[in-house]
């Protein structure tokens, strides 16, 4: 039985995106993102991995800089915002462009604007940042206000305000709770998205689980979905923010879209906390649900932007969920992954393939995925390797798969 949401397609008043925010290893601007996405450039770049390292070199898609706030929608000004720390500062920036680009910096005391933020380990991240300046709340744990609560205050936001955790697939939950809402009539808009930062433990952490690369004589080249050489992912960092309105509310501004965010499907394999689902029948059931949720046929799919990290296991799952959800149509569907050049953002990763997705509807053509010299033969997909494809891109579809079986699709429409 399909148990997809009973509004949809026609039923359901479209929500649409209004305004985009992103800092990233490929850019602080949709432009610079979709510019950097359809070179196959890489963000990858040897880092200082910190006390904890297990190798001396390694690597990630680092964000080098994070550009203050606009005033027109952020009180703090550059010197204040440089002071906070990194993992506020990879929110606050994209949130104020989100707002700005929007046209709703300056009308947030007269709307019910929610806020759904997608990150996961929160505490454990300040904790650690403390406990290696010299602090000790690590061993007492206390939690103040949450990023989510900073967030609302320092922007006014008037509406609910909460965070998800679904791993890598967390800032994906958060865009579609956000349009829970919004069909729901609970905000007059919502600010979506995620954000990750890595840091000395979780480095430590993922290379003693070997899901990392180890090819550091090349760090650029690390990143390998889908080819039968892959290692293990790199990590990456950042956040995308989006504005989401309803499309009545968006035609009465007058405001620019992105795009429709058509289509969610998620579903949990229950299966392992680390180790990817060999059996490909949950993730793949999240496709078809977010499919059917925006009322759009396999074959009526142009592209789809994979999960695909790099790690041997999960590549080959997830290229056996897409085939098992498109069926004849993922012989002719067009796959990628951008993790290949962005690095994994973990919990931004979602956030942040959706901006590729809409690069790819904005631009018509299909972002690559690098690095692929080599197409595993366990992952038989319409592959992009190395170049950008020029092709008709009306709706695309996002897949997410996180630690612990937290499986997301979402379906992006254009305007």
């Amino acid at each position: 039985m399909d148990h997809t949401s009973h509004q949809r397609g026609a039923d359901r008043e479209p929500v649409m995106i209004t305004g985009v925010g992103a800092v990233s290893p490929l850019g602080h601007s949709f432009r610079e993102i979709a510019d950097g996405l359809l070179a196959g450039r890489s963000g990858v770049r040897s880092i200082d991995p910190g006390p904890f390292a297990r190798e001396p070199v390694q690597f990630a898609g680092a964000v080098s800089d994070i550009p203050p706030p606009a005033a027109v929608a952020c009180p703090l000004d550059a010197a204040a915002f440089a002071v906070l720390p990194r993992l506020d500062q990879l929110c606050v920036s994209p949130i104020a462009t989100a707002l700005v680009d929007a046209g709703l910096a300056g009308s947030r005391s007269a709307l019910r604007i929610g806020l759904v933020l997608g990150l996961g380990a929160e505490h454990l991240k300040a904790w650690e940042a403390n406990f290696l300046g010299g602090g000790g709340q690590v061993f007492t744990p206390a939690c103040g206000p949450t990023l989510v609560q900073r967030l609302a205050s320092l922007f006014g936001l008037a509406g609910p305000a909460v965070t998800t955790a679904a791993a890598c697939a967390s800032s994906g939950y958060a865009m579609a709770l956000g349009r829970t809402w919004l069909t729901a009539g609970w905000v007059d808009a919502c600010i979506v998205g995620g954000c990750d930062t890595f840091s000395p433990t979780s480095l430590a952490a993922f290379y003693n689980l070997r899901a990392l690369s180890r090819r550091s004589d090349d760090p650029v080249k690390a990143s390998r979905p889908f080819d039968r050489d892959r290692d293990g992912f790199v990590m990456g960092e950042g956040g995308a923010f989006f504005t989401l309105e309803r499309k009545s509310d968006a035609d009465r501004r007058g405001a620019r879209t992105y795009g429709e965010l058509a289509g969610v499907g998620m579903s949990s394999d229950a299966s392992h906390m680390v180790a990817p689902c060999t059996d490909p029948v949950q993730a793949a059931r999240t496709i078809t649900m977010a499919l059917s949720d925006a009322g759009v046929a396999p074959d009526e799919l142009d592209y789809v932007n994979a999960h695909a990290a790099g790690t041997p296991v999960g590549d080959a799952a997830e290229a056996g969920a897409i085939r098992m959800a498109l069926g004849a149509a993922a012989d002719r569907v067009p796959v990628s992954s951008t993790k290949s050049m962005s690095g994994h953002l973990v919990s931004g990763a979602a956030a942040f393939e959706a901006v590729a997705c809409l690069a790819a509807i904005d631009r018509q053509a299909i972002p690559p995925t690098v690095n692929l010299d080599h197409p595993d033969e366990a992952c038989p997909l319409d592959h992009v390797p190395h170049e950008a494809r020029p092709a008709p891109v009306r709706v695309a579809a996002s897949n997410s798969f996180g630690f612990g079986g937290s499986n997301l699709c979402l379906v992006l429409r254009a305007a």
